[in-house]
Parts: C-alpha cells; sequence; structure tokens
C-alpha cells in the first residue's frame, strides 16, 4: 500500500526550531519525528511513501540517503511552490505514478489510529475518501465533520464559533483516498483538500466517510503540543518503549546507550537520557527528555522539557517548560520558562531571566 506525507510546511509556530530543521525531522523522544511517523505505516502495511516536500527539501534526503526505512520505499516530490494539502496530493502522487488507492497524512499529527480499521471501512463503504475523525474537548480551532450513523459524512464546518459546533469530531489530518479523487484537483494550482476539494465533492454526493476514533491524537505543530506530544510519549500513550533502545533502569526512568548521572543527581520520572548525556550533582531532571550528548550542570534544574541533542543547561541554572534546541546554551544562572523555544545553537546569556521567549542564533536574550 501507498502512502503520500505531507512535510512540506515551514513550521513557522515552532520557530527558531524550525529555521534549520523541517518540523518532520524535530525529534519526539529522542527519535524524528517523521521516524515515528514511518513506522506506524509499515505496522499496517504501508511499503511505500511519497514525501511531499517544500521547505528545507534537502534536510529529507540527507536524513534518509538511501530512500528507506523499514522497509518502506521512500520517494520525493519537491514543490516549487506551495500548492495547499490538494495540490500538494496530486503533485506529489503525480510524481511518484500513484495508481491505486492510497494513504494520505500531515507530516506533524502523532497518533495511535488503527490505520487497517480505517483502510477496511473505506473498502466497506465503497468509499471515494474517507476521513479520520478525532474528539477534542474545544472544536473551535478546528473543522468539524457530522456524520450520519453508517459514517457517511453529513457536513464540513470550518472553525465555528465556541458553542455552536454540531459535533465535537473533527477531520484529524489523515485520510484513504482513491485515484478518482485526484481528478478533481486541478494540477498545478494551489488547492485545500480540507476547504476545497471534500466540500466540493460533498455537493455532487460523492461517497465521502468518516472514522471516528479515540485513539491517542495530538497536532505537534506547537511549543505546547511539541512539549505535551513528549510527556504523553514518556507516559506510554502511544507505546513503550518511549524511544528506540530505551531501556527503563527503574520505574520511569529510561536510558538510552551509556549515560551519566552523578551522585546527588536526582531523576523524578518519566524522564528520557539519551545516549552520552549528563547530569551533574544537585542537578534535578523531572518530567523531561535530555537529547543525546545534552548536559545538565550542577545544581540547575530542568522541569516538563525538552533539552535537545548536545545542548547544554548551564550550572544553577533553570528550564520549565520549555525547548533547549539541538547544540543550544542555556548559562549558568539563567531561566528559561512558560514555553521558551531555544534555537538550535543560541545562547541564552548567563543571569538572564527568559519567559515564553523566542531564542535565535545571536540574540542572546529576547
Amino acid at each position: 500500500m501507498k502512502a503520500v506525507v505531507l512535510v512540506g510546511g515551514e513550521g513557522t509556530r515552532l520557530r527558531p526550531l524550525t529555521y534549520t530543521t523541517p518540523k518532520p525531522l524535530l525529534p519526539i523522544a529522542n527519535q524524528p519525528f517523521l521516524e515515528r511517523q514511518l513506522h506506524w505505516l509499515a505496522r499496517h502495511g504501508v511499503d511505500e511513501v511519497v514525501l511531499s516536500l517544500g521547505y528545507l527539501p534537502d534536510a529529507f534526503v540527507q536524513h534518509f540517503p538511501d530512500g528507506v526505512f523499514e522497509n518502506v520505499r521512500l520517494h520525493s516530490a519537491v514543490e516549487d511552490e506551495p500548492l495547499g494539502t490538494a495540490g500538494g496530493i496530486r503533485f506529489a502522487a503525480d510524481v511518484a505514478g500513484v495508481k491505486e488507492r492510497f494513504v494520505v497524512c500531515n507530516g506533524d499529527v502523532l497518533t495511535g489510529l488503527d490505520l487497517t480499521a480505517l483502510v477496511a471501512l473505506h473498502d466497506a463503504r465503497g468509499a471515494e475518501a474517507t476521513i479520520h475523525l478525532a474528539r477534542v474537548s474545544d472544536p473551535s480551532a478546528f473543522g468539524v465533520v457530522p456524520t450520519y450513523p453508517d459514517g457517511e459524512v453529513k457536513a464540513f464546518v470550518e472553525k465555528p464559533p465556541p458553542g455552536t459546533a454540531p459535533t465535537d469530531w473533527i477531520n484529524a489530518g489523515t485520510y484513504v483516498l482513491e485515484p478518482s479523487v485526484l481528478d478533481r484537483v486541478p494540477a498545478g494550482l494551489t488547492v485545500s483538500i480540507e476547504r476545497e476539494t471534500f466540500p466540493r465533492m460533498l455537493e455532487q454526493r460523492f461517497r465521502l466517510y468518516a472514522f471516528p476514533s479515540d485513539a491517542y491524537w495530538i497536532d505537534i505543530g506547537k511549543p505546547d503540543q511539541y512539549l505535551r506530544a513528549h510527556e504523553d510519549v514518556l507516559a506510554g500513550r502511544v507505546g513503550l518503549p518511549p524511544a528506540p533502545g530505551a531501556r527503563e533502569l527503574v520505574p520511569g526512568i529510561w536510558v538510552q546507550g551509556t549515560v551519566a548521572v552523578e551522585e546527588g543527581a536526582r531523576l523524578v520520572g518519566p524522564v528520557l537520557l539519551g545516549d552520552g548525556s549528563r547530569v551533574e550533582g544537585g542537578a534535578l531532571v523531572t518530567r523531561s527528555v535530555v537529547g543525546p550528548g545534552g548536559f545538565v550542570g550542577r545544581d540547575a534544574s530542568v522541569s516538563g522539557s525538552v533539552v535537545l541533542e548536545r545542548a547544554r543547561v548551564g550550572t544553577g541554572a533553570r528550564v520549565v517548560d520549555s525547548v533547549v534546541g539541538a547544540g543550544a546554551s542555556v548559562g549558568d544562572a539563567a531561566t528559561a520558562t512558560d514555553q521558551t523555544v531555544v534555537g538550535s545553537r543560541a545562547v541564552v546569556s548567563a543571569g538572564t531571566t527568559v519567559a515564553r521567549g523566542r531564542i535565535a542564533v545571536g540574540s542572546g536574550t529576547p
């Protein structure tokens, strides 16, 4: 079975992390997100994936130099100009010669969806398109999809005002499509499948169905959601171990490879320490991930946060509910809190305090 994965976005809400790394290649619990998604697709019988690329396309080619991941063959379709979701799907499918039923998923959605069951419903209903639905507490920020009892789609309601949504089931960004759907997307034009193609198909009474599922689902595209995804992975909500090769030293404390935890350091789970990481004496790491080669200095505190590969948290520094990018540094006695995002190789200057900031290379402070 083939799939198209939409990974062409710029990831603006996760800047400055995405200045250097495309969002789908950012790690979730020390594994690039796209690898997690490809592993999930492979478990459900997908053996060929077309990556719909736009932003920093070379990064994907460099990450998968052999064009294979876990026996899944990878193809690249690079857009010269953004074509929207439907336009991107059409372009990628044309490049790869997709001629049969296929799966589409967004490159920023982490889910435990039973994709096999989604495909089975699509086949049983003889649908042209079948949409995965997830339930959320506040659907006002999403596209809402009410359905009939057999799953046939009634309507598409885009971002209904709070309290007016006809249902709390939203379009979750994974689809099963027949090739005939591509015929409804003009080649080379910017088209949204959610806002244009699907509603137009419904108006013309084509067979659109939906598959509601309470399986785990999250969009990792914002700092709070990116942090939440780490928390959920550490908690086992998408399965354990939380990362490839991780082993549990004591309940809730996971390590990969060789780590150094000095006497007097405290780890309060769930915690994941990557290979080559170091936590010095007097430091506290709780509900956090430290990437490969990461460093947490003496008497420092890291809580509810992500410290990426080779990043450094200095002596007496505090990182709370924040992300420290690869190779970045939080200086001695500095503080980063409230969803601060420190970009790759950027520095939070010693002794400074940053709350809800965005720190890029050369800025030192926001």
